[in-house]
Order: C-alpha cells, then structure tokens, then sequence
C-alpha cells in the first residue's frame, strides 16, 4: 500500500485537494469559485483586483491574475499566507465530500505534484516544501481530533 498520496493533475485520483478543484465555498462574506481564487484574491484583500481575482471564470485566470507583480501584493503578503492558506482550507473542507476524502487518506503523506511550484509543491526536481501537502495533513488531524 502506498504511503503517499500525490495531487496535482485532473486526472489524479486525490484531484479534490489540489486548489484548482472545483469546490467552492463562502468565507469572510463572499462566495469563492475555488480556493485558488480565495488565495489570489488574497493578496490584494481592499483593491479593485481583489474582486477582479474573485470573479474570474476559473483557478487558472485567478492564478495568473494573482501572480502577477503588475499591482502589488500587500506588504504582509510573506508573513500571512500559510495562515490564509489554512483558513481558506478549514472552509474549503467543511464540505462533507471533501472532508470525508481527507480522512479517508488516512495517514498517508500528502504531496502537491506540482512541477511549478517549489513552496506550495515539490517543484520540477521533487524536492520543493509541499507547504500545501504539509498544511492539508495539519488539517487532516485536527479534523480527526475534533470527531474523536
């Protein structure tokens, strides 16, 4: 039995953790299309591209629209995004689809296969900070502690 559960692709079989999932959620009184589009938007929370990120047709415009350094991120931006990130993820996972598949990974590592990414992923050589894979096994037990 595998002891690691890769993410990344459509195709994947875990594909509901990745941020480009097609789950949507309401936090801080907005509807969010994914949670790529509640992390993007994130980073410009009080602009006119903050809704601009919101709206958007899907992750992908979202990631490219957040990505870019055309309008500024907030100067905070480095201090606060893993605690953005795991509280679009508490929201994200309230859905009880979703809560039960991350149970059901059990204690298996979770890894975001992605080739671009190095902080949030593994990165092209394997070897990035899966900060995404390590902030959904956070989660992951405290979903567990709190049904215990």
């Amino acid at each position: 039995m595998a002891k690691v559960i890769y993410f990344f692709d459509k195709g994947d079989k875990y594909y509901q953790l990745s941020n480009f999932a097609g789950f949507g959620f309401v936090l801080d009184g907005h509807r969010w299309r994914t949670m790529e589009h509640y992390f993007q938007a994130m980073k410009f929370e009080g602009t006119a591209h903050f809704d601009k990120i919101r709206n958007c047709a899907s992750p992908k415009q979202a990631k490219d629209l957040g990505q870019s350094r055309a309008i500024p991120i907030r100067s905070d931006w480095d201090s606060i995004k893993e605690e953005v990130m795991l509280k679009g993820l508490r929201e994200k996972f309230k859905d009880p689809e979703l809560k039960k598949i991350l149970l059901g990974t059990g204690k298996k590592e979770l890894v975001e296969n992605s080739p671009y990414d190095q902080y949030w992923g593994i990165g092209s050589n394997g070897k990035g900070k899966n900060r995404l894979g390590i902030l959904l096994m956070q989660l992951r037990a405290e979903l567990k502690a709190s049904s215990a």
